[in-house]
């Protein structure tokens, strides 16, 4: 299948403009003084230097160096299209633009081998974010119940308190118990205070028991 060319006015116009241009840089070079292949090498130069600028400009955000080398291409390319217009005799061209030809293939060399080697263009969107790092995993906390407490010994029931010991009773003589209250009176009159169980075993020579039944029944 053959596809059907289709002429386009601004690709006949670009044509017909690049063949003029062509000409008249290889009429420049070659009354330069630059005959044979090498003026038609002048015109492929600047036109190769004028189509990399270009790309470089459209395909990188900084392009001022691209900007630089389109201009100066451009200039050459203008430059000799004015050049032959009727503004310079072609049969005895200025030694200035003599200079400026045969300077150009050195020209074009660093401004082509600048673009060729310029870093490539970021194509990061500017907006892109690196990935977020991966959430940590919640971590699973098992409760322990808590250690029983420690089982305390049994508090010991208090002692009871000891009874209180009675004292038996006992018969007392009434006579000794006579005799008991008259000296426990005169100890009261002589001390001031009642003659206790001791002291009255001791003044009557009876046992501790019996002393302390006739103590309680003294007035």
């Amino acid at each position: 299948m053959f596809r059907t060319l289709r002429l386009d006015a601004v690709l006949v116009q670009a044509v017909i403009a690049g063949a003029l241009s062509f000409a008249h840089l290889h009429d420049l070079a070659a009354a330069a003084g630059q005959d044979g292949w090498k003026a038609w090498a002048y015109p492929v130069s600047v036109d190769l230097l004028l189509v990399a600028a270009w790309r470089r400009m459209r395909t990188t955000t900084d392009n001022r160096a691209a900007w630089v080398w389109f201009v100066i291409a451009l200039t050459a390319s203008l430059g000799a299209n004015v050049a032959t217009a009727g503004l310079l005799d072609m049969t005895d061209v200025p030694d200035w633009l003599r200079i400026a030809v045969a300077g150009w293939p050195a020209l074009a060399f660093l401004g082509g081998t600048l673009l060729a080697h310029a870093p490539a263009p970021d194509t990061t969107p500017a907006d892109s974010e690196p990935d977020p790092a991966p959430a940590p995993e919640p971590e699973i906390s098992v409760e322990r119940a808590p250690d029983p407490a420690p089982e305390l010994p049994p508090t010991p029931d208090p002692e009871p308190a000891p009874a209180p010991v009675s004292t038996p009773a006992m018969s007392v003589p009434p006579a000794l118990l006579d005799h008991a209250q008259k000296l426990a009176d005169t100890h009261h009159a002589t001390t001031g205070t009642r003659i206790d169980a001791d002291t009255l075993s001791a003044r009557l020579s009876v046992p501790g028991p019996l002393a302390h039944a006739i103590t309680a029944q003294l007035a």
